[in-house]
């Protein structure tokens, strides 16, 4: 099998993909639209804008690509996987009406109700008065933006006045926050669990643990992600499967109801309660920086993964996993996650340590380097024997790599490491 490939985004995640799907041999090329200068260096990248499914097509269509691979969950929503069907094309990641779970909460809450999954209390509202009435009678609640808000659209409110405000704060975010969903305040860890779909079958990935807060010890304003390491030690192989049974497996089936065949990445953001792990929220694609490192824990080849997923020809088995364990530590620029500084350039990228990989993510070439072009810059990770080896070895490459205004936190992988036995 010669598969061709198209890999669709521009951040740290795509990166992660381009690198794992680089080692395939059954890869003939591999095309990035539009990637990053480190897919540069494992592909060519092409002029694309991923989130325009027409275009995407007809490009497709013209290179006879035999796989779109989609990163972010803007060309989801937008409907690039439905132009892909259309034009005869293999893709792994969902149709609209799919990426709808990711798109839209309110949607999410109904197709875990239907399909018995275990998550929190909710009410969904339309009317920011009602909303906010509800939130004050609450206290402690979880104010969400229905629509996509670039991972900032959850607000949690632990008093009456942090309610109100969440509410406030959601509904002046535009379309996105025009319906809001209220629901009861989890506590627990929460972890990422992801599964490669076929629309029927699935194949549940490690579990990881994403750090979403901009500050250590989890403070400060919520961002895309600014680290993550795998296997989170929380769950045993047994627990994971039964989150597969229990949260995947029913939503794929609940979704095939619908006439909806889901193939692509299923991810569950798990709040694990003492009452059993419960659902926060569904995305319809890989995390970003959960991939960076579960690239690195995937032990076999992702190419016929995806492939197979992509064609509804998925074999359903525990993955191979490499021994011990991965971290990823993101360098965020000055600024994030409100405004960050771009322009930057970026320093002793040659000087990181071979037993460590750096993906690139919000940076673009210039005059011969790298400059800053996002909140989000890059993510340096390592793997270890175990968590504190990867650890360790993440934070050392971190010291070789310099820009101005960079920060990061120091904390990524701790709970995992006072919860690892």
């Amino acid at each position: 099998m010669d598969v061709k490939v198209l890999l669709l985004g521009s951040g740290g995640r795509e990166h992660a993909l381009a690198w794992k799907l680089s080692q395939s041999p059954l890869l003939t090329q591999l095309l990035c639209g539009p990637g990053n200068p480190g897919t540069a260096k494992l592909g060519t990248n092409v002029a694309l804008r991923a989130d325009v499914p027409e275009e995407v097509a007809a490009f497709a269509k013209r290179e006879a690509v035999d796989l779109v691979v989609v990163g972010p969950e803007a060309p989801l929503v937008a409907g690039v996987a439905d132009a892909l069907a259309d034009a005869g094309i293999a893709c792994f990641g969902p149709v609209a009406a799919g990426a709808r779970i990711e798109g839209s909460k309110a949607f999410a809450k109904e197709i875990m109700a239907e399909a018995g999954v275990p998550t929190a209390a909710f009410q969904t509202f339309t009317d920011m008065a009602a909303a906010e009435a509800y939130a004050v009678a609450q206290g402690r609640i979880v104010v969400k933006a229905d629509g996509l808000a670039a991972g900032k659209g959850v607000i949690v409110a632990h008093d009456v006045e942090a309610a109100r405000a969440a509410v406030r704060a959601v509904g002046a975010m535009g379309v996105a926050g025009q319906t809001m969903v209220l629901e009861e305040l989890l506590e627990g860890e929460e972890v990422s669990a992801m599964a490669l779909c076929d629309g029927e079958r699935y194949a549940m990935l490690p579990l990881s643990q994403d750090h979403k807060r901009v500050g250590e010890g989890d403070t400060g304003p919520n961002t895309g992600g600014m680290g993550a390491y795998s296997p989170a030690p929380f769950l045993s192989a047994a627990q994971l499967a039964e989150v597969g049974e229990r949260v995947v497996a029913p939503t794929l089936a609940v979704l095939r109801r619908r006439g909806i065949p889901f193939r692509g990445v299923l991810y569950a953001g798990l709040m694990l309660t003492r009452s059993g792990p419960k659902v926060l929220e569904f995305n319809a694609r890989f995390g970003d920086p959960e991939t960076q490192v579960l690239m690195m824990q995937l032990g076999e080849d992702l190419l016929p993964l995806l492939d197979a997923c992509a064609r509804g020809a998925l074999v359903p088995r525990t993955l191979v996993s490499a021994p011990g364990a991965s971290v990823g530590v993101v360098l965020a620029a000055r600024g994030y996650p409100d405004a960050p500084e771009k322009g930057q350039r970026i320093e002793g990228l040659e000087a990181v340590p071979p037993d460590a990989t750096v993906f690139l993510a919000g940076t673009e070439a210039r005059d011969g380097g790298v400059v800053t072009a996002g909140g989000r810059v890059l993510t340096v990770c390592a793997r270890g024997e175990d968590l504190a080896q990867a650890r360790e070895r993440a934070y050392a490459a971190v010291k070789a790599v310099r820009f101005e205004g960079m920060h990061f936190r120091r904390d990524i992988g701790a709970r995992g490491m006072k919860a690892a036995p």
